[in-house]
């Protein structure tokens, strides 16, 4: 992690902190010297994190009157400057690209898209009145490939990190950088949160893919262990941390190595050979 003085000046919004990464960066960053103004969609988990210590505010990413409050709220208590946004707040939507309604696949987008842009531009008149700013996305490996019965969720990372990578070539020169984030596999409630996701959105019985879903509904119920590679949230925050602190802060940040192999691999492999893998790592027992 890189070393540095307290920064009690800078103050820190973060998304989706109730649990996972975003809880571990609000606790990391607080614990490094940074004003850190947590933010979860529920106002009760809001004030869970008020309890425990930490300044929190409730914001709905799928809500532009809660953006706005929260974002009113942040200019007045940080007193009309913010050194740096995380973008963390996201779900994961499982189901066949066949099986999601028009609904289903514009709440996916709601969150982990609209939402999220539209924090963010609402934040950036602040970075550019003060000259400077840090725009950390959360996105995934799956910003940059593909796994089967993941399209909803595969497809806002990767919108997520094109408009990333077009509002770093329009902000070049500011002095507000962009990076993103792409963890892979981490400890969180991402997979709980998506099982409930799959069970409330996807008609299983109605579907082609049914006897997948059935082997995919066991998976995410009885998981207990946690799949390979897996590596604690403070493996983000120390990605976080040197995006916020280096000088010139890298456009992308790979924490696992399932992100770094299959990065390599797609720019190695014909494609036909990386959607083998990639259907091998689908966990449904589909074959290549």
């Amino acid at each position: 992690m890189v070393k540095g003085k307290p920064h009690e000046d800078k103050s820190i919004l973060i998304t989706g902190c109730s649990t996972g990464i975003g809880l571990c960066l609000a606790r990391g960053l607080r614990k490094r010297g940074y004003r850190v103004i947590a933010t979860t969609r529920k106002s009760a988990d809001a004030a869970k994190l008020a309890r425990s210590g930490l300044e929190a505010l409730p914001l709905d990413l799928d809500s532009s009157e809660s953006i706005e409050q929260a974002v009113d709220e942040v200019r007045k208590r940080a007193r009309g400057t913010l050194f740096g946004l995380i973008n963390n707040g996201a779900y994961g939507q499982p189901g066949a690209v066949e099986d999601l309604t028009r609904d289903t696949l514009r709440s996916q987008f709601e969150t982990n898209l609209f939402g999220t842009q539209e924090l963010t531009n609402r934040i950036l008149p602040i970075f550019r009145a003060q000259g400077c700013g840090r725009i950390i996305q959360i996105s995934s490996v799956l910003g940059f490939v593909c796994l089967a019965y993941r399209g909803a969720y595969n497809a806002s990372k990767y919108a997520l990190e094109a408009l990333s990578d077009t509002l770093r070539l329009e902000l070049r020169g500011t002095g507000i950088y962009v990076s993103l984030i792409e963890p892979g596999p981490i400890q969180s409630d991402f997979r709980k949160n998506a099982y409930a996701a799959f069970q409330a959105n996807i008609r299983v019985d109605h579907s082609v893919h049914r006897d997948i879903y059935v082997a995919l509904e066991k998976r995410l119920a009885e998981q207990t262990a946690e799949p390979p590679f897996t590596l604690p949230p403070e493996a983000v925050l120390r990605k976080v941390v040197h995006a916020l602190e280096a000088r010139r802060p890298k456009v992308r940040y790979r924490v696992t190595i399932p992100t770094h192999v299959f990065a390599i691999l797609k720019r190695l492999l014909p494609s036909s050979w990386v959607d083998g893998l990639l259907l091998s790592s689908s966990g449904t027992g589909t074959k290549s």
